[in-house]
């Protein structure tokens, strides 16, 4: 059982980049996905999450309008699409599961209060 995450680099100002999360040993569907980021220092931020049954969709404040999140059954992979990404996106990006299936937001951010599976992070570096 793996949840795994990839897809970060570097990338310019105003570039894009599309993150990947991707399960294995279980049915991703079936479980709340969310994408957080963190940069040292700083406390780690949800940032975009899909519900498990009607695939309903949440994003933070920081990034609405520029990220997109979107769920493959058939390849078991939840996606982050970042478009015009900025300096103060950089970030380590990670994604999480909740068999509860809801994303809860609290104060503009998606918080989990647990999770069943983690995906280690990926390196997102945007330069100015």
């Amino acid at each position: 059982v793996q949840l795994q995450a990839y897809g970060g680099g570097l990338v310019r100002s105003g570039g894009s980049l599309r993150l990947s999360c991707a399960a294995s040993g279980f049915t991703l569907r079936w479980y709340a996905t969310a994408w957080f980021r963190q940069v040292p220092g700083k406390e780690r931020e949800g940032i975009s999450c899909i519900t498990s049954r009607e695939g309903s969709i949440s994003y933070a404040d920081s990034v609405k309008g520029r990220f997109t999140i979107s769920r493959d059954n058939a390849k078991n992979t939840v996606y982050l699409e970042m478009i015009d990404l900025q300096p103060e996106d950089t970030a380590v990006y990670s994604c999480a599961t909740d068999i509860q299936g809801v994303c809860p937001m609290v104060n503009g951010t998606i918080s989990f209060s647990r999770y069943d599976y983690w995906g280690k992070g990926t390196l997102v570096t945007v330069s100015s």
